[in-house]
């Protein structure tokens, strides 16, 4: 892994100090995972960032797929991520208690990726709208789009809550953009592109078919891992559950116990079981009398059995 070079990182020791005044044990696993997960790829880089931001030139006309799975997860510098950090302790605090692990987890993943889309198709519209090929070659790297779909969904949930954006108290549902204009007014070199893609990956979401099609994804993957409690049609036309195991190996030991006899018979084989049994053995008690019961008449049969179970 290539090694950045680092200053005082006093970004980095802040975001910690943070983090230890939170408490661990108050951060839920997938945020505190994505934290860890930021953090380690800022001390050891998996290449250099210009080998995994964000481009159309790059990710798009080269095929250089891979940019966007590690743009989002790479930060320019210790402030960078602090403030990307720091945002997503506490917008995943409140969203992964609010939606549970598992679906926030898949939440991130797909954010993550559609982010990147999002930015590549818009950076690709303007080169075209202001005939400026420079657009396609503007490098993006940092977890800000993924936050800001965030926030979007974050307003969804919480649609009459106030929050403050540079003092100013603001409609939750209206953060993002109020932050939108905020971050690019006080940080002109931050990325507007990669942050108006997050807002619109988090109205698609909210608004759009995203949530439906991650739903269906979720239900045929539960679906498959348990095959039992799918629906299935037989060639009579009706449906309903799979036998469970346990019913399929009752049924088979009963099965297997009667022979397919009706009770009659299964009396009388019982019956023949038991004076073979009889025979067999010299010394032993015979309940039955002795001798041979195939030379048995059937009034002597029906006698024995009257006399076994009365």
């Amino acid at each position: 892994m290539y090694s950045r070079r680092r200053g005082g990182n006093l970004g980095l020791f802040l975001l910690l100090s943070q983090l230890f005044h939170v408490g661990f044990e108050n951060i839920p696993p997938v945020t505190l995972m994505t934290m860890a997960l930021n953090i380690f790829l800022y001390l050891s880089p998996i290449q250099p960032l210009m080998n995994v931001c964000i481009n159309v030139q790059e990710t798009w006309s080269r095929n250089d797929w891979k940019r966007l799975f590690f743009s989002p997860f790479h930060h320019a510098d210790d402030w960078h991520l602090y403030f990307n950090m720091v945002s997503m302790l506490y917008k995943g605090i409140r969203l992964e208690q609010r939606i549970g692990s598992n679906w926030f987890a898949f939440m991130l993943s797909v954010f993550s990726v559609l982010t990147g889309m999002v930015y590549l198709l818009l950076e690709t519209i303007l080169a075209e709208l202001m005939e400026d090929q420079s657009y396609k070659m503007q490098c993006a790297v940092g977890f800000s789009g993924v936050l800001f779909a965030l926030k979007v969904v974050n307003g969804y949930y919480n649609p009459g809550g106030l929050t403050y954006v540079m003092g100013i108290p603001v409609w939750e549902q209206y953060a993002c953009w109020a932050e939108l204009v905020a971050i690019h007014l006080i940080a002109p070199g931050s990325s507007f592109v990669g942050h108006l893609s997050g807002i619109i990956v988090g109205l698609i979401y909210i608004n759009g078919p995203l949530k439906q099609l991650m739903q269906l994804c979720a239900d045929v993957v539960s679906s498959s891992s348990y095959p039992g409690q799918q629906t299935r049609f037989n060639n009579q036309g009706s449906s309903g559950y799979r036998a469970s195991r346990s019913d399929a190996a009752s049924n088979t030991e009963r099965h297997d116990y009667t022979g397919g006899m009706t009770e009659e018979e299964q009396l009388e084989e019982a019956l023949r079981a038991s004076l073979n049994d009889d025979r067999t053995g010299s010394n032993s008690r015979r309940p039955y009398g002795v001798g041979n019961p195939q030379q048995l008449n059937e009034e002597e049969i029906r006698q024995r059995r009257l006399n076994r179970f009365t």
